[in-house]
């Protein structure tokens, strides 16, 4: 009987080892996640206009004025 009890609690206490963890239970957050994000409005930049913004922050322009002379919005 004794033999039969400790069995039985060794194999509960080992299956407790292969259940997933609290990291992995569907909540809220993980929801949240999967969704889908939201699309940002970027100002989709060639390499030249990159540049041409880069040489612009370093001379510590106007992020606006120096976007409309990159853009050619003149």
């Amino acid at each position: 009987m004794k033999l039969a009890l400790i069995s039985f609690l060794s194999l509960c206490a080992s299956t407790a080892g292969f259940t997933p963890s609290a990291a992995f239970a569907r909540s809220a957050q993980t929801q949240l996640f999967s969704t889908e994000p939201e699309e940002e409005s970027g100002l989709d930049l060639n390499l030249e206009e990159m540049f041409d913004m880069f040489e612009a922050a370093d001379k510590e322009q106007d992020f606006d004025d120096a976007l409309k002379k990159v853009k050619g919005d003149e």
